[in-house]
């Protein structure tokens, strides 16, 4: 993990490499994806079924491509009987903030009889891509459907590869009958997308994809935007810590290194005004490290993408955070709460020493489904939002449209649309 100060040279240098880790910087795979694309188009499940083969060693047909219900039974009864009670408790809290977030419709009217206004209704299909083999979490599972069943969309469809005896991880079945997910598909990859948004004879496209996944499922869901709507592109996991002299070393690096263990192009950053505690953290991730079972994941990680970047003022360090806009802000400050008023960009935040990372992750509420990348500084947390649409409503009465109609009938002229301007003047011909 390096160390440097902070300066202009290096917040540059800084954001050149972690845009190196976004999936646009990996287009060689573009052409492979397309020709899945294109494959699943035209042959749909016999595409899928020979994809899963090729990549998941698993043979699935039509009868065994969706999951049955007794497969989700047999997953319950071998669930641990603790864990279901951490998805159920989770799954009330996140349900519990996400409810918060609801979009209502309004009107507006006058006496003149104008009447305007907005109409919010759930989209009616949603896809949700879930990774499997060792990146089965079922955390991830609520965090992209249960704002979805918030929303009110009545169908939620759910794909995920299976493993090669053809079978899906009981957590991730679980998690997602405890969701509210309607069907569940044994299909993975650039496959799967294709799938959902084309649609096959035993998957019905949707409306809109959401989910994590690796370089060919992002690329893949970047090709089909337009036919369906999706979240958006994520890249790999990132935490940056904003902290002073008061913030204690130890709680530091155990938070670096959560986010470390995910992926060897996760990206973990300390900036703080004090060279003492950059110091300290140094030497407990050293300690630590070694005593984890991801530590070689860990290793290359931050030796590729750890920093510790030492500030001379903490207005200084909080330009540099709002300008690498990360996914994941602990500010660990002496008042947090003042600190986070200058904070413009960034996934989410958790404020102070208790509010480690992890808790967004699994049970606080807000969704850990957030943007990377620098992509904070125009994308938000996915939420309620993200599976709605809004309508824009307008009625006039005769005496409401008198009033104006000559100024829509100038505006029209002026543009050279003159059906538009006759669209309104035919309403007061004698």
């Amino acid at each position: 993990m390096r160390k440097l100060k902070l300066n202009s040279e290096t917040k540059k240098n800084i954001l050149e490499n972690l845009l190196k880790r976004s999936p646009n910087q990996y287009d060689q795979y573009a052409d492979i994806v397309a020709d899945i694309l294109k494959n699943v188009k035209e042959k749909k499940d016999q595409a899928l079924f020979d994809y899963t083969l090729k990549f998941d060693k698993a043979v699935i047909n039509k009868e065994t491509i969706r999951v049955t219900e007794a497969e989700i039974e047999e997953a319950y009864q071998s669930i641990d009987s603790s864990l279901l009670a951490v998805i159920r408790k989770a799954k009330e809290k996140i349900e519990a903030y996400h409810s918060k977030q609801k979009s209502y419709g309004w009107f507006d009217t006058t006496e003149n009889g104008t009447i305007l206004g907005q109409r919010v209704t759930p989209i009616e299909a949603a896809g949700v891509y879930v990774p499997g083999g060792k990146a089965a979490y079922p955390s991830s599972v609520l965090m992209n459907v249960l704002p979805a069943k918030v929303a009110g969309v009545k169908r939620i469809a759910m794909t995920t590869p299976p493993g090669q005896d053809g079978k899906v991880y009981a957590g991730t079945l679980v998690a997602a009958k405890e969701a509210g997910v309607t069907e569940i598909y044994k299909i993975g990859g650039a496959q799967a997308i294709a799938a959902l948004a084309y649609g096959t004879e035993s998957i019905p496209k949707v409306d809109k994809i959401v989910g994590p996944g690796n370089i060919y499922v992002a690329l893949a869901k970047k090709a089909v935007y337009g036919h369906v709507s999706i979240d958006s592109i994520a890249g790999p996991s990132e935490i940056l810590v904003l902290a002073d002299e008061t913030a204690n070393p130890r709680y530091i690096a155990a938070d670096l290194l959560s986010q470390a263990e995910h992926d060897e192009l996760a990206s973990s950053i300390l900036i703080t005004t004090s060279e003492e505690l950059a110091d300290q953290v140094a030497v407990e991730i050293g300690r630590v490290v070694q005593k984890l079972s991801r530590k070689d994941i860990m290793r290359k990680s931050l030796e590729n993408y750890g920093y510790l970047m030492v500030a001379d003022t903490m207005e200084e360090a909080i330009e540099a955070a709002n300008e690498i806009a990360s996914e994941h802000l602990e500010i660990l400050t002496k008042d947090p709460f003042m600190t986070m008023t200058k904070i413009r960009n960034a996934g989410a935040i958790f404020l102070g020493e208790y509010s480690s990372e992890p808790l967004g992750d699994y049970m606080a509420g807000p969704n850990h489904v957030l943007p990377t990348n620098g992509t904070a500084k125009f994308f938000s947390p996915l939420g309620v939002d993200d599976f709605i649409k809004k309508s824009s409503i307008i009625s006039y009465s005769k005496e409401a449209l008198e009033s104006i109609y000559p100024d829509i009938v100038k505006f029209a002229n002026a543009e050279g649309l003159t059906a538009h301007a006759n669209s309104i003047q035919v309403r007061f011909e004698n």
